[in-house]
């Protein structure tokens, strides 16, 4: 039987309830014993529909960490702050899972590894796409070999018109950038997952600051105000891995475009090719014929690839749990996320200068 887990949240906010927490609460092994947030009236919402019933509310993280009985924390914070609530909470032998991304910058997602390894807690970060029902497929053809050496990649996060006007992403101060840090992120993880490829050799970046000045702009989320807008509008790399392969990594917020992928991967190998603009689709070469094969993620019978049983952050928190019980890896691992940030702040850099990044 499973031992049964009390769990802090820190940062009740948007992200917090629309993913961790309703997923979270479904796991008989959990128990939500704690939440806090610096407005103390969201901590007392989220605990009132998600937590126990004694459930204790707090508007300082670290009060939280003083509670020995708390075994794993969840960050649900902007990004400037991940770090130090990450590092404080395993130092305080907490088991934690960071948002995306991993950090503002690479050398603090450097230091929260280093503190996971030093505490011998387990960290993982919320890259949530790598539990979708394609990407779980996607992942098996890659293991298998069947796509042969992958040498080169696309990462897509492209939005044509959906800048979030909430919170504090038009803030660099607090996010450490725009599209590039928010959904591009979610892209590379998923690309460098499938190539399982985390050496980094070269990285050349562009970003741009077009779009954000427009008065009254068309928006998913309505106009945005182009004084609090501080962040790139979009964000484009190229990296060059050790072995040679690359990848390209497209992001925007804004852009005059009719692509619109978020969060998906399209990948070309020796012996075939895969793409997720239409579903997922796997290409080859067959009998001297091109094929091309639509991948049904409705069939097999598998609970989590029907889109029925299981939400895809249903089994993120379900696996997460799972490795700390079981003592194993999470599927998202810290040196991992923090390969991701290295690359996304070199693609900064490279913008900046205007020179290659070498990693």
């Amino acid at each position: 039987m499973s031992n049964i887990y009390k769990l802090a949240i820190i940062g009740c906010g948007g992200i917090a309830n629309g993913k961790h927490l309703p997923s979270l609460k479904k796991l008989d092994n959990v128990e939500i014993v704690a939440f806090c947030d610096i407005v103390e009236e969201r901590a007392v919402e989220a605990a009132a529909l998600y937590g126990t019933e004694d459930a204790v509310v707090y508007t300082d993280y670290k009060e939280l960490l003083e509670d020995s009985t708390i075994d794993i924390v969840h960050v649900c914070t902007p990004n400037d702050s991940h770090a130090e609530i990450a590092i404080d909470a395993l130092e305080a032998g907490k088991h934690v899972m960071c948002e995306k991304p991993m950090a503002k910058t690479a050398s603090d997602a450097k230091r929260m590894v280093e503190a996971a390894r030093r505490t011998g807690k387990k960290l993982t970060i919320g890259y949530n796409n790598r539990f979708r029902a394609d990407s779980q497929h996607l992942k098996k053809v890659c293991e298998a070999g069947e796509l042969g050496d992958i040498y080169f990649a696309k990462a897509h996060a492209i939005r044509r018109r959906a800048v979030p006007t909430w919170g504090v992403f038009l803030d660099e101060e607090k996010q450490g950038g725009g599209p590039l840090i928010d959904i591009g992120t979610h892209a590379l993880d998923l690309t460098l997952w499938m190539l399982d490829n985390y050496k980094p050799k070269v990285v050349l970046g562009t970003s741009y600051h077009k779009l954000s000045q427009r008065e009254n702009a068309a928006n998913a989320w309505g106009p945005w105000d182009p004084a609090k807008f501080t962040v790139e509008d979009s964000a484009f790399g190229m990296i060059v891995m050790e072995n040679g392969a690359t990848i390209m990594l497209e992001s925007s917020w804004a852009l005059n475009t009719l692509e619109v992928d978020e969060a998906k991967c399209t990948l070309s190998g020796t012996e075939g090719g895969a793409d997720m603009k239409e579903g997922l689709r796997i290409n080859g070469e067959q009998h001297s014929r091109l094929f091309t094969k639509h991948v049904d993620l409705k069939a097999g019978g598998v609970a989590f690839y029907d889109g029925k049983s299981e939400r895809d952050s249903d089994l993120e928190m379900r696996l997460w749990i799972k490795a700390i019980d079981e003592d194993t890896e999470p599927v998202v691992t810290p040196e991992q996320a923090y390969v991701v940030s290295q690359i996304l702040e070199a693609i900064y850099e490279s913008a900046r200068t205007g020179e290659a990044v070498y990693l």
